[in-house]
């Protein structure tokens, strides 16, 4: 849908949290910073909570995909833990990026650095159908690997 422009508001939850924003004209996401009074260091596979300091009112039909930066990603092995993570319309505290780092060293995540992506997307919900038979397919119940490499 062109022209598709869902208005998310926003609360600062602490006054140097940074205002989410595109870094291009045509870019999916909007940056996420780190709202710490410290910075937290990940050690090899630990995992933290970082706060970005901010709530939101996503609009209803829409959810907020919490997604890695790929620079952390591919400089430091550092990503989120549930990606993507989901922020639900009707959620209004805190927005946290649950990060993890795959390296094998440590890594420092600083006060006001760009920690993760945030996308607004639409969300469908499903009508649930109980029945005794699933129609057939051709994959039919293949599991992993099933349709090939």
């Amino acid at each position: 849908m062109v022209g598709m422009r869902p208005r998310v508001q926003f609360r600062r939850m602490r006054p140097d949290a940074i205002v989410p924003r595109y870094m291009t004209a045509n870019a999916a996401g909007l940056d996420l910073c780190a709202a710490i009074d410290v910075p937290v260091e990940l050690a090899p596979g630990e995992r933290a909570a970082i706060s970005t300091g901010l709530a939101m009112a996503i609009p209803e039909g829409f959810e907020g995909q919490v997604r890695p930066r790929s620079g952390l990603a591919r400089e430091h092995g550092v990503t989120v833990v549930n990606a993507p993570g989901t922020i639900d319309a009707d959620f209004r505290g805190t927005v946290q990026v649950l990060l993890v780092n795959l390296s094998k060293h440590s890594f420092t995540v600083y006060p006001r650095e760009r920690i993760a992506q945030l996308v607004i997307a639409p969300v469908v919900q499903a009508e649930l159908v109980e029945v005794e038979e699933l129609p057939a397919t051709e994959r039919g119940a293949g599991g992993f690997g099933s349709t090939g490499r």
